[in-house]
């Protein structure tokens, strides 16, 4: 269970940096999306900073459980908090936007599981 553990740990951890990141510095596309989409640049920057708490949390976790587990769970309500912000834009009904706005879910359902499979390898 462990080594299952440790590969959802990285692959969330790898997501949520790259994701985190652009956030954080406030460059490229997403950050200026969410701007214009009625975030300010100071929310943005907080989400982006979130999530690359939630990649080192989860990197540091795979020696310390606990804190990847709270680091997994942080990381899913943040996510769940992302599928909301796209059901109130609507983007799961755009096709154009479809794609973009599945990537919560799916991360959602992976950082449940690096929390369930952290927590049996306790």
């Amino acid at each position: 269970m462990y080594i299952a553990a440790v590969i959802l740990s990285v692959l969330l951890a790898l997501a949520s940096l790259a994701a985190g990141a652009p956030k954080a510095q406030l460059k490229g596309d997403v950050p200026d999306g969410l701007v214009a989409k009625g975030l300010s640049s100071a929310q943005v920057r907080l989400v982006g900073l979130a999530e690359l708490a939630a990649g080192a949390g989860l990197v540091a976790g795979i020696w310390w459980q606990p804190l990847g587990i709270a680091a997994a769970l942080g990381m899913a309500v943040l996510l769940l908090c992302a599928v909301g912000y796209h059901v109130k834009w609507g983007d799961y009904r755009d096709s154009a936007a479809r794609g973009g706005a599945m990537a919560p879910i799916v991360l959602t359902v992976v950082a449940v599981a690096a929390a369930v499979t952290l927590t049996a390898s306790l």
